[in-house]
Order: structure tokens, then sequence, then C-alpha cells
């Protein structure tokens, strides 16, 4: 990989792998380490780029003064924004307060991490130039860590006075040691002289004390003597402080290599290159370690009187010299503007001329216009005529709509004054309503407490093994009705009632935990298409049914031992019925999970019945799909291959819609008669073709098209391999079945016999043991008249009242199909 820069020199060239983390970082080492593409040269850019730069470091400059405008603006201040460019920041603010003529001014003196109680002089380089070079009428505040550590007074003289505090604070480091720097202010007259603090004060203040006045310490300033500064030329660097050699005593010089800028802010320079002298003085040894006593022997009050004198009038032409040039500048600005003024009077002359032309051009037009003007107006003034009179005419019309609108409005106000009254009856009428509904409530609560105090019976009965050996003739081959991997089915009779005896193997893929599974089911719910529970033998796994006469909806598929054909109109009963009992499983969070048409049996009216619910499940609230719409069970897969949910198989997650599936594939094989493998290929094919009716099953009679064309295309989607996209039982799948079941004339409960004289038990209510009206199902498993059951549980019990266990929770679940079945039965004549 080659990184470009400037030149064919700068390539870095970076070898990179495979394995992309570990170049990835090889590849940011050089990126950070090579300094390529970091700064570029501006002569080396377009004029655009360049542009474009300036452009972005102005926008962040703005957003950076927006920012401290907001932080005036929280404090109540009112502030503007000033700013400038230029290359160099300390010669930018000196020329801000020369243009602006700043006169007093608060920057930072140096970083906050210097910063000390004792802190009084200057760190900062910048700091240091604008203190030295801004015009003496500016007060410059020199700010560290929010506190104020230098102030340099400004003079309307042209002389600055600094001003810090009046001890002494060694601050400032040199290469040569610490040397401690002391000002203060001096009023106008007196001369403004600094010196760094040394033992040779004491000898001055003494003088100083004999002579009644005081003198300041001295500041040695001084220039190289080959230094000169030539107009025109551009001031680079703030050279800061130097030093001389120790050998010769340490002297502190600060000066300016040149003094002299391109923008013209402050010249000390004449025309003809004259130099420029800064008045110096010798400061004492910080390391003489002669005594004070010899000091004091070689000080002259002569020449120091003499050398304040200098220095004094060294400051005098320095501040004349800054005067005369600011005058100069100033005459050289009045004159540009002058200049400036005269051009643009000449053009505003020119503009004038040619403006006062175009006036009359524009008068000549408003003349000929005024003439058109007043020929309109007199064509206006007759139009205006004909408009009162079309006025008066209309003022007329309105004063009748008014008297129209008054009528409505009376018509109006009576509306809903007796819309206000039949309000009010509603309202009355809906407080009477709602006392009956709260007397009938509390009768009703009366009434279930009254009912509460009945007991139920159990709904199966455990029988011994020697009652099951008596009934099945100790288990007689002859009796053996049907046999699979759970175990043989006997018919026999117990106790006179004809049975079905399910006898499950040890060796049978169900154990003690689905046997035990199947009998709480089985015993805990109630419908019309369950098979009923008679009883259990628990110490041989035994499980006890009432006896079906019509075999399995298998064995009438592929007309078993020559029994007839179902007709389609039988057909479509049972897959009503068969939705009604999943959906009533469903509403109980169970899953059959093995949904056949072996499992499906019919008594000899040919209603259906679903059994074996060994492999069922009972969805858990706390577990969810991974798709997280619906309650799931993760268990491992059983049951038969081709009726069972793909995603099952793929997830060992149990849903409701798992059932669906099955009941898809059993509804094609009520419509063509044919097996379950590959069933549906062919049946999409024949839709896909309009060949259905082809695949249709011949013996069941002749199809209606439309519904089983209809039928087909609902088997399809029960049987969709996604599963979010199978249609509900209960809002979809019920809603087109049970209108064809009604329309060809078939009841769930009474079809093919006379109405039977008796009333089928499960259409009584464990409570009122009356016919349900309104059947829910509890939290037991069992179904109860609504009323009933809130009776029951408003007068406080909490525990079922068949088995006396507490309930899980108070849930009520309408029980749809019981209900539909109960109405038909009530309906048959």
């Amino acid at each position: 990989m080659e990184i470009r820069g400037e030149n064919v020199e700068d390539k870095v060239y970076v070898a990179v792998g495979k394995i992309m983390k570990e170049s990835q970082l090889t590849l940011l080492w050089a990126l950070h380490n090579s300094g390529v593409g970091t700064k570029f040269r501006i002569n080396q850019l377009e004029p655009d780029q360049v542009a474009t730069y300036h452009e972005k470091e102005r926008q962040d400059m703005q957003q950076l003064l927006n920012k401290y405008n907001q932080t005036c603006q929280q404090t109540g201040v009112c502030a503007e924004i000033h700013h400038i460019e230029m290359d160099s920041i300390e010669k930018g603010i000196v020329e801000f307060i020369l243009q602006h003529n700043v006169r007093r001014l608060v920057m930072g003196g140096a970083a906050d991490k210097h910063y000390s109680k004792k802190m009084v002089d200057l760190r900062s380089k910048k700091a240091i130039y604008v203190n030295l070079l801004a015009a003496p009428s500016c007060q410059i505040q020199f700010i560290c860590k929010g506190n104020i550590i230098f102030t340099r007074q400004g003079r309307l003289d042209g002389a600055g006075v600094s001003i810090s505090s009046p001890s002494l604070i060694p601050n400032t480091n040199f290469d040569s040691g610490e040397v401690s720097l002391r000002s203060k202010s001096i009023t106008e007259g007196q001369n403004t002289i600094s010196q760094l603090d040394s033992p040779t004060q004491n000898y001055r203040r003494v003088m100083s004390d004999n002579r009644g006045t005081s003198v300041p310490p001295t500041f040695s300033v001084e220039l190289p003597p080959a230094t000169r500064l030539f107009p025109g030329r551009m001031y680079d660097e703030w050279n800061g402080i130097a030093q001389r050699s120790p050998s010769t005593g340490s002297r502190l010089s600060i000066y300016s290599s040149e003094m002299v800028d391109d923008s013209g802010l402050i010249r000390y320079a004449s025309e003809a290159d004259s130099d420029y002298v800064s008045v110096s003085t010798f400061k004492e040894d910080l390391q003489n370690p002669s005594p004070p006593s010899v000091l004091d022997r070689e000080m002259n009050d002569e020449l120091y009187d003499q050398l304040i004198q200098a220095m004094a009038e060294a400051d005098n032409y320095k501040r004349d010299a800054f005067e005369e040039s600011m005058r100069r500048r100033k005459a050289e600005k009045d004159a540009i503007e002058a200049k400036r003024r005269v051009k643009a009077s000449e053009d505003l002359f020119a503009e004038e001329l040619k403006r006062r032309r175009d006036i009359d051009e524009a008068l000549k037009k408003i003349k000929e216009e005024h003439e058109s003007t007043k020929r309109e107006l007199d064509e206006i003034s007759e139009e205006l005529r004909m408009a009162l009179e079309q006025r008066s005419l209309l003022e007329s019309q309105i004063a009748d709509s008014d008297h129209t609108v008054q009528d409505l409005e009376r018509k109006m106000f009576s509306a809903v004054e007796l819309l206000q009254n039949y309000k009010k009856e509603r309202d009355e009428l809906q407080v009477e309503c709602d006392d009956a509904l709260r007397l009938l409530e509390e009768m009703r609560e009366k009434q279930a407490e009254e009912a509460s105090c009945s007991s139920v019976s159990r709904f199966y009965t455990e029988f011994s093994f020697s009652e099951v050996k008596e009934a099945t003739r100790n288990f007689d081959q002859s009796l053996k009705i049907g046999k699979g991997g759970y175990g043989s089915i006997f018919r026999g009779f117990i106790r006179h009632t004809e049975v079905a005896i399910k006898m499950l193997d040890s060796h049978s893929m169900q154990g003690p935990k689905e046997y035990q599974q199947e009998v709480n089911v089985l015993s805990r719910l109630r419908h019309p298409n369950l098979v009923t529970l008679i009883g259990a033998c628990p110490d041989a796994w035994i499980i006890i049914y009432e006896f079906l006469s019509g075999g399995s909806l298998e064995d009438r598929l592929e007309c078993k031992d020559n029994t007839p054909p179902l007709s389609w109109q039988t057909r479509i009963r049972i897959a009503a019925e068969l939705c009604s009992v999943l959906i009533f499983l469903h509403s109980c969070d169970i899953v059959h999970g093995d949904l056949k048409p072996s499992n499906l049996l019919l008594d000899k009216n040919l209603v259906t019945k679903l059994s074996d619910f060994g492999i069922c499940r009972v969805l858990s609230q706390n577990e969810f799909s991974s798709n997280n719409t619906s309650f799931c069970c993760q268990t491992d897969p059983k049951g038969t291959f081709v009726y069972m949910d793909p995603e099952f198989l793929s997830t060992g997650e149990l849903t409701s819609k798992s059932d669906t599936y099955s009941f898809g594939i059993i509804l094609l094989r009520l419509l063509t008669g044919r097996p379950a493998l590959r069933l549906t290929k062919e049946v999409q094919c024949a839709l896909n073709e309009d060949n259905l009716k082809n695949i249709l099953d011949p013996t069941a009679g002749d199809w209606p098209f439309v519904q089983a064309q209809q039928l087909a295309l609902l088997a399809m989607n029960c049987c969709d391999v996604v599963r979010k996209n199978r249609p509900d039982l209960a809002s979809e799948v019920w809603r087109v079945l049970e209108p064809m079941r009604v329309s060809c004339g078939l009841s769930p409960s009474g079809f093919g016999s006379e109405r039977q004289c008796q009333i089928p038990h499960y259409f009584i209510c464990p409570i009122f043991q009356e016919i349900m009206q309104d059947p829910v199902v509890a939290a037991d498993g069992f179904t109860y008249e609504a009323e009933a059951l809130r009776g029951w549980l408003d007068s406080g019990h909490n525990t079922s009242p068949m088995t006396n266990l507490e309930l899980a929770n108070s849930n009520l679940v309408p029980n749809h199909a019981l209900r539909s079945a109960i109405q038909e039965w009530l309906q048959q004549p």
C-alpha cells in the first residue's frame, strides 16, 4: 500500500497481510508516525482549496465566538463580537487595539498550570508582546486561572504604566537562575523605572530615605548593538528574554529583533532607516558574592541621578517618536479618505445627471399616462353610478335575508333547547339503567353464593387392575381394537359400561410422564369433541375412555372393513368440529402436538372426538417463541413426521401454530382422500393449473367446487412453511368453516340420529346444575356458567369448585365452541 506525500521522496510504503486486524494496526502506526498528509504549503494548493480552508476556519471561529456570546447572554450582559485576521495572534491583538482605539483590554497572562497566589509577572510570550507593543493609551489586565495577576495602566500621553503586587515575589525562571521582578505604578511627573531586586536596593533605599523621596526598583531593557529596524519588514517572532554569560554578571534583556510589520501597526523607524536605541541600565549580578558593604562603597550618587535623568529623557524621546508616527499615519489615512470622498462625489454627480435625464423622460411619459387616466376616470365614474344603483337593490335583498336569518336563529335556539331536554331525559334514563344493572349484579352475586355450597363429584374414577383384567377377560386378544407405538387398546365392559381401555407398554414411546399428563389434561377439560375420560389405573398405566364405535378417521378415509365412505357434508362437519376443539384447547394454553386422522375417533353418529394427549404440552406464560409472537414450549419433536410442523422439527418450539399445520394436512386429506406424503405439492400444482376437481375424493360425492376451492386454499394457508404466515383458527379458519357447516344443515351434536332425550352432561354447569348459557373455562380446566363462576370468585373463594385446589389465576376464557353446540342442541325440534 502506498501513502502519497507532497513529493515522490515523501511516499511511504506499507506492507499489509491477509489478517486485516494485524495489518490495520501497522497501517495506523504508519499514518500517525510518518508525518505524511498532515500539512500542505499554501503555494502548492489551488486558490479555491485555500479559500475553502479559510472559510472553514472562519466558520469554526464564528461558532466559538457565538459560544462566548451565549456565556455573556446567560449572565445578562449584551456583548458585541469583533474579530481580526492576521498570521500572528499577538500582532492581531496589537493591530485591533490600534484600529478600534481600545481603552481597556482583558486577556490571559499565563497558562492555568503556572498559576499561584504569589504570581505577579507574565509567562505567556503573547502577553509579553502585547504588554510592550500595545498602544500606551490602552489599559490591559492580565488574568490567569480566573485571577488578575498583572495590570498595565493606560496613559493618555502615550506612556504605559504597569501595576502588579507591591511585594517581591519570585516568579520567572531563566537559564541562569530565578529572577524576581517587581514593578509599581508612579503618578504622572515621576519616572517609571523597574529593576531586578538585588542587594544594591538596600543602598538605594537608604539614599532615597536620606533625600526624602522613594526611588522605585529599576528594570533593565536593552537592544543588541547590531540590531536595526527597517521599515517595510515584517516582525517575525517575539524572541523573549536573553541572558548574558554569568562570568560578566547576569543581565536580563527583553527586546524585539524587528519591531516593524507589514500592516503598519507600529513603526519606530524613520524613512531614512535611522537606528532605534532603547535605554538600558545595568542590573546587579544576582549571584555576586560581594558583600553589601563593598557595593555601597562603589555606588556614586551623582552617576545614579544622571542615569535616572537619562532614562527619563529616553522615555520622552521614545514617546514623542511614537506620537509623531501616529500623527503621520493619521494624516496619510485622512489623505486617502479625502481622495476616496472626491471620487465618490464625482460618481454621485454622474449618477445625478443620469437620474435627471431619466426623470425628464419619465415625466413626459407620466403626462401621457395622465391624459389616458383622465379618460379612464370618466368611464369609471359612469360605471360607479351604475354600481350605486345596483347597491341600493342589493341592500334591500340583504335586509330580506337578515329577516330570514333571524327566523332561522329562533328556530335553531328552539331546537337546541329541545335537544338539551332530550339529553337530560337520556341522562336520567341512563342513571336508572345503571341502578337496574347494579341491582341485577347484586342478585347474581347472592345467587352464586347460594350455589357455591353445592358439592361436585370427580369426573373420573380410579379402577383396580383386577377390574381392568375382568373387563378385558384377561386382555383377550380378540377384544383388541387397536395397537400403536404407545401400546394396545382393548374393548371391554366395566361396571356395566362399554369402554375403551388403553394400556401402555413398558417399552412404548409414552412413559409415566406422558401417561400422567394425558390423565391430568382429560380430567380437567370437557368439550363435546374431546374423548371422555371414564377412569384410570395408575398402577398399570391404563387409561379408560368412552367407547366410540365409529372407529378412527384414518380407518373411515381408507374404508377399512368395507365401511361406507364419508360424504363431503360429513367431512366439512368433521373439519369444523376439529377446528372447534383446537380453539378450545389453545384457549387453555394446551397444544396437542400429534394431530393425525388416527387420533380422531368417531362415535356412532360420526361426531368427532379428539384423543391421545400423551405428548401434548401446556404452554407456559414465561416461555416465548423465537419470533416473540406466541406462547411456545421447548421440547424434543415427537409425533408423526408428515403431520409435524417444519419449524417445530428445526427449532423444537411447539406452539399453537404447530397444530394449525397438522390441521391443514388433515383438511387436505378430507378433500382428496390421498396419503399425506407430498400432498401439499400435489394440491398446490392442481390449484396453479386450475385442476382441483381432478384430485378431489370422488367417493365423497359431488363436491361444490366453490366450497372445495375455498377449503383447499384455506388448507394451503394452514400448511405454510413459515409459522407466522399461518391463519388464526379462531378469527380466520372458524369464520370459513362455520358458515359451510351451517349451509350443509349439519349439527355437531346430533347428526345422523334422533335427538337424545337425555341432556349431555357437559352441557350442565357444575355449580348451577343447569344448561349453560354463557360457558367459560376457568384456570382448573373445567367449564362453568360465567355468572356462577364469577359469583364463586367474588364470594372470596380462590379454589376450584371441582378439585378444591387453588386456582392459578382468575382469568375466564369463553368456550365459544361449547356455547355454539348448546345453542344448536336447544334449537333442534
